[in-house]
């Protein structure tokens, strides 16, 4: 069992203070989701490979999101429609738009 379902259960059966544990578990659980910048997939420069390794992104969307580089921010992935919104709301913690230097 996890740490945070384990510090959920634990606040939901202690029920006083409960509010205050539940919304420490859901932080820290948003934090271990998070990956580290260095870790984050880069959509102007990623492999078709690398963003096939993401959930939701198929041959198909690898191929779309590469044939419409440059991106200045992720958001536009769903702005000039390669991918639909549910698809983007699961990888966008896990991408970024890096600009050229």
């Amino acid at each position: 069992m996890s740490l945070g379902i384990l510090l959920l259960a634990i606040a939901l059966m202690s029920g006083a203070g409960g509010d205050r544990l539940s919304a420490a578990v859901a932080q820290s659980t948003a934090r271990q989701v998070k990956p580290p910048a260095q870790d984050l997939i880069d959509i102007n420069s990623a492999t078709a490979d690398q963003l096939k390794s993401l959930p939701g992104i198929d041959d198909a969307y690898a191929q779309k999101i590469i044939a419409g580089r440059p991106y200045t921010r992720k958001d536009q992935l769903v702005q000039k429609k390669i991918i639909p919104q549910a698809t983007y709301n699961k990888i966008a913690p896990m991408i970024i738009a890096k600009q050229p230097k």
